[in-house]
């Protein structure tokens, strides 16, 4: 059978068999890995939980992974990436909650137009804010917002193979309402005995464990240092920002996990930079400011697709003609022509032409 259909792809090449079948239907590509939505529901005002049947070509993820979805939008496939929140013992369907970016075109479309039936276009999982193996006799899992679905995902993983370890899980809100899970988090709470739940509210002064932001008597007052604790955190980065200040000073970096919502800072040198940016296929012309290209692009007029800002979901990946760039991230240099670059996180060294 493999043989057949790898013949069939053969004779129906240029295009592949993907092309074809998708006209059927979008959930019938053999390459490709699709999803149909088949529920939807709204735990809060501004977030959107829906879960996802994925097609054949799916392969299953680990907790704390995210994936790139791929929606069309007036014609045009946009990509982000999220984190799904269902237990990865759940290969036959995926569950994802979205918070409505005011601002953001793919969050906002998601939000307001997701319906039963939808197909979506899904990558393969990717990251590596995942819990090691064997599972850790003590956890500390920190979150706000929607930065629950990494570690929901890593409870509901540990729930479903029977984890017997000891779990602290601190999650913050700006107020009782905006709790996503909250049924489900007492349920948890009952499956693992291990699992103590906390919920702090920063915009409310009464109902939850913990008030305000998060402070070093919040940790020191839910999980106080103990040897050999791993943290994972996943949030906005104000909490982010703190949390790593906090670990600093209790000398535990090195045992704290992060997933970024932001972009990360970007070591720039705009005061030595030179040469001129060439978009070839708008005839427009800047002089390098030693910012990445995405900016550069932006500060010329021009509208990229473009998704995280972060290197991670290739929405902005664009053909580098000629010239060389820095990768911001990594510190390293290509200068090949008609090359892939993402323009988020390269920065010219020199003159560059970008087929923008």
């Amino acid at each position: 059978m493999p043989r057949i259909a790898a013949l069939a792809e053969a004779l129906l090449t240029p295009h592949g068999a993907d092309r074809y079948l998708e006209l059927i239907h979008p959930m019938l590509v053999r390459r490709e890995i699709r999803g149909v939505v088949t529920s939807v529901r709204r735990q809060t005002a501004d977030t959107v939980t829906f879960t996802v049947r994925p097609s054949r070509a799916w392969r299953g993820f680990t907790a704390g992974q995210y994936v790139r979805i791929t929606v069309d939008i007036d014609g045009v496939r946009r990509t982000r990436c999220y984190s799904p929140a269902s237990s990865q013992h759940r290969r036959d369907e995926l569950e994802f909650t979205v918070k409505a970016d005011p601002s953001g075109l793919v969050s906002r479309h998601l939000h307001e137009r997701i319906t039963e039936g939808a197909v979506l276009g899904l990558s393969e999982p990717d990251g590596a804010f995942t819990l090691p193996r064997p599972r850790p006799g003590r956890l500390v899992l920190i979150s706000g917002g929607s930065g629950i679905t990494p570690v929901l995902s890593m409870l509901r993983t540990l729930a479903d193979e029977g984890h017997r370890g000891e779990i602290v899980f601190l999650h913050y809100a700006n107020t009782a309402d905006d709790v996503l899970y909250r049924d489900e988090l007492a349920d948890l709470a009952r499956r693992l005995p291990g699992l103590r739940v906390v919920l702090g509210y920063t915009h409310q002064d009464s109902g939850g464990d913990l008030h305000g932001f998060c402070t070093a008597e919040h940790l020191d007052a839910v999980a106080p240092d103990r040897a050999g604790t791993l943290t994972y955190l996943c949030g906005p980065p104000g909490l982010l920002t703190a949390v790593r200040a906090l670990t600093e000073h209790r000398g535990t970096s090195e045992r704290l996990r992060t997933e970024d919502f932001a972009p990360p800072s970007l070591e720039l040198d705009t005061t030595n930079a030179t040469g001129t940016v060439r978009f070839a296929h708008s005839g427009r012309e800047i002089a390098n400011s030693g910012r990445p290209l995405l900016e550069q692009a932006e500060e010329a007029g021009l509208s990229p697709e473009h998704g995280c800002r972060m290197g991670i979901c290739f929405s902005c990946t664009t053909v580098k003609a000629r010239g060389c760039v820095r990768n911001a991230l990594s510190g390293e240099l290509s200068h090949d022509d008609d090359e892939e670059i993402q323009l988020c996180i390269s920065v010219p060294v020199g003159d560059v032409e970008i087929n923008a």
